[in-house]
């Protein structure tokens, strides 16, 4: 079988090459044209020699995974669905927006924190994604070229895979790869604590803590994780971190109707937050047939982020793509995996 290179770091692809007999200075030459370039055939690659495009071809595979369905909202976002070698479905959003494109990428097929408002949660847990499989959302995509920053919010738990997370983001961020800035890559967390701080150890890139309550007894009826890692010990740990002048911590807030949207949770959430350089980023649910939670309506989201405003903190409301298209997280592999419903096959889009 051929060694697959997709996934794989400069200095890693340089062991694969010495190892072949090739002078090390090839692998720049091969994160050059499958990174920077996005190219999956040897034989273009026109400053190798025709003797070494043969023998990298013999023993390795750049090939991509095509995406085998995508559903374009009227919005203009695009979810895209993609197989993995052991069956499971795993999504990404494309959401353009003028000028910043972003992409919101899975870690895992499945996931096993059991977020009681999450599809992907009712999957239960498949698979941790390989390096390759992160990478090949973006790389495989028409939209590549185009993409400004990538949030990785989509399916699973991103420090359930902390490893391959980690090689991904070094591989989108570095000179030989995507050359994305650190800033512009957001990684979301429930709020595994021990990982937090390994992540800000050995990573410049933003962290994002999926909040939703400032209330322990609440969160611990949404998000399963609480009862073993709680908001206090959450905080706790970021407060002791040095973060610098450039690097905030942001906190994801789902809104949901009657439920956690009050002055008592504004309250309570500007008492726990006093003193954190953060970020708020408010989230409008997206309603799910079947499901107990229903979305806020768009005065109650701004009567809170004024709120929150006034007291001081930098608050967003963002804004809810793709609502025809089935991009709330987990939904689109949800049916293909239980309904068989692929639009396109064979990665012909």
């Amino acid at each position: 079988m051929k060694t697959p290179l997709i996934g794989k770091t400069l200095s890693e692809i340089q062991s694969e090459v010495v190892n072949l007999g090739l002078k090390s200075y090839v692998a720049k030459q091969l994160t050059y044209w499958i990174y920077n370039k996005g190219i999956d055939d040897f034989y273009e690659m026109f400053n190798i020699s025709k003797v070494n495009q043969k023998l990298l071809d013999e023993h390795f595979d750049i090939k991509k995974n095509f995406p085998v369905d995508v559903k374009i909202s009227s919005d203009g976002t695009k979810k895209y669905l993609f197989k993995t070698k052991k069956e499971n479905y795993i999504e990404s959003a494309y959401i353009p927006d003028e000028k910043r494109h972003t992409l919101c990428i899975s870690s895992e097929a499945g996931c096993k924190m059991g977020c009681i408002f999450c599809n992907t949660g009712k999957q239960g847990f498949q698979e941790s994604l390989s390096t390759k499989d992160i990478i090949n959302q973006i790389n495989a995509i028409p939209e590549r070229d185009l993409i400004t920053n990538i949030v990785f919010m989509g399916m699973g738990e991103p420090f359930n895979n902390f490893d391959n997370v980690i090689n991904a983001l070094e591989i989108l961020t570095a000179e030989y790869g995507f050359k994305i800035g650190k800033r512009k890559i957001t990684v979301s967390t429930v709020g595994i604590v021990p990982k937090i701080t390994e992540f800000l150890a050995k990573s410049d890139c933003n962290l994002a803590i999926s909040l939703h309550t400032p209330f322990e007894a609440e969160r611990d009826e949404l998000m399963p994780i609480n009862k073993k890692y709680p908001i206090s010990e959450i905080l706790k740990t970021l407060r002791a971190h040095d973060w610098g002048k450039q690097r905030r911590v942001s906190f994801e807030y789902i809104m949901f109707k009657r439920y956690n949207d009050s002055d008592k949770h504004l309250k309570e959430l500007t008492r726990i937050l006093n003193g954190m350089r953060c970020i708020i980023n408010l989230i409008s649910y997206h309603s799910v047939p079947g499901e107990k939670f229903e979305s806020p309506n768009r005065q109650a989201m701004e009567e809170f982020r004024d709120k929150l405003s006034d007291k001081g903190f930098s608050t967003t409301i963002r804004t809810s793509r793709g609502q025809d298209i089935d991009a709330a997280c987990g939904l689109l592999s949800t049916k293909a995996l239980f309904n068989g419903e692929l639009r396109v096959e064979n990665g012909e889009l």
